[in-house]
């Protein structure tokens, strides 16, 4: 059984490991850890936690990027849905899993998926119009956008969330009634319509004859140089003597430095001259608040007088750390991704390699259309870590997780049944 974290306050975690309070609290603002307050109001750390970035920054320099991929294949098959660029399509293969199938409806990601893989069943169309049949794959995975429901009855079941995605990706698991069922989706989910929205979804899979439990998986200890977080849902079918489990965190995380080592030159976003001007200013890992105040307030205008840290505005990336949580556009105001040296946008494949996407998968349409598949997709080695747990659990070479009970803003959640 994996022991449980220990947590302490900043004070005690200071003391233990002979690190500062304002280093401790300085890696907490930028999210390398996190924190939660407890029943005294005291900010509380996980000893693990920080014990893995001290041994990033002042252990082993040795680089660790590279995409994960097993030597051998396994003989399980996967349908993937809401395939997108094929990150989690591409980590699951890495891991040793067949795609029989995989759906999606934009036109430029499928041409990005045909591109880098022409042996692919890849099915461009509305999931409404897909047939699906009885133990047609192994698995079924599918990243669904999550939407609130109708709640008309008192009971959310399958017949009451027609209509949406999830009851596209239900439907599916219905009809093929796979070993195990994956649902992917942001962090977000858990407080989505005040948790009805993930409640009512677990319990369409339990109607379905699942078991089920989800986990907040943190990209950064995954072998991916970024600070993204995903909600993971795994169910297994009720007559099987399958154990759940998710991909163990790693004791290092990645940095941007050692994910660019090498990275080809692209295309990319520009700045404007007036918003290059206020970016130049920017020191790395800093942000806004690095202005001079009247900058600042030129800079941010009404949101400079808005509660809230802002720490997204005008934000240069660190070479030191892993990035931020990717998104459609790099130079998004309130979402800024500044190459860390450089005063411009990450460019196409940088914003890959954060992804872990190889630097020979490349993606169809404009560069709008490229920034968004990327920022969209599943880490790739995060894929590759779901796909390598799950190979593990159909073939009994693993145990049953325990998960902690949910803390606010932790990683560990659990609904079993």
């Amino acid at each position: 059984m994996k022991n449980k974290q220990q947590y302490y306050t900043v004070g005690e975690v200071a003391t233990m490991l002979n690190i500062s309070i304002d280093t401790i609290r300085r890696w907490n603002k930028k999210g390398l850890i996190k924190s939660f307050r407890d029943n005294r109001n005291a900010r509380m750390f996980s000893l693990e936690e920080i014990k893995r970035i001290q041994n990033k920054i002042q252990g082993n320099k040795k680089n660790k990027f590279k995409i994960l991929k097993n030597e051998k294949h396994s003989l399980f098959t996967s349908i993937e849905l809401f395939a997108g660029a094929g990150g989690t399509a591409l980590g699951m293969e890495n891991a040793g899993i067949k795609h029989v199938l995989l759906n999606e409806s934009d036109k430029y990601a499928c041409e990005t998926l045909r591109a880098n893989r022409p042996n692919w069943n890849i099915v461009e169309d509305d999931i409404k119009n897909l047939k699906f049949e009885e133990n047609q794959a192994d698995i079924v995975q599918g990243g669904f956008p999550c939407q609130t429901f109708s709640y008309a009855g008192n009971k959310m079941g399958f017949e009451d969330i027609r209509g949406t995605l999830f009851f596209e990706f239900a439907r599916c698991v219905k009809e093929v009634k796979p070993k195990i069922a994956i649902g992917e989706n942001v962090r977000g989910l858990l407080s989505h319509d005040n948790g009805r929205t993930l409640k009512t979804m677990v319990s369409v899979l339990e109607e379905l004859g699942y078991r089920v439990k989800y986990k907040i998986l943190k990209s950064q200890y995954l072998d991916v140089p970024q600070k993204r977080e995903r909600l993971i849902i795994i169910g297994v079918k009720n007559n099987l003597n399958i154990p759940i489990s998710f991909p163990k965190e790693k004791d290092y995380i990645i940095s941007l430095r050692e994910a660019f080592y090498k990275c080809p030159k692209s295309e990319g976003q520009k700045y404007p001259d007036k918003k290059r001007r206020i970016l130049d200013l920017i020191p790395p890992g800093g942000y806004w608040k690095n202005l001079p105040e009247n900058l600042q307030k030129e800079y941010m205008g009404a949101s400079f007088y808005m509660e809230g840290g802002k720490t997204g505005m005008a934000r240069r990336l660190s070479w030191d750390e892993p990035s931020l949580t990717l998104t459609c556009s790099p130079a998004q105001k309130q979402t800024e991704r500044c190459h860390p040296e450089e005063t411009r946008p990450l460019n196409i494949r940088e914003y890959a390699r954060i992804q872990t996407f190889p630097d020979e998968w490349k993606f169809s349409g404009s560069i709008f259309q490229q920034y968004k598949q990327i920022g969209n997709a599943v880490p790739v080695n995060l894929g590759y870590h779901i796909g390598d747990t799950v190979i593990k659990m159909l073939n009994g070479e693993i145990e049953e997780e325990v998960l902690e009970p949910i803390r606010p803003r932790q990683q560990m959640f659990v609904f079993t049944t």
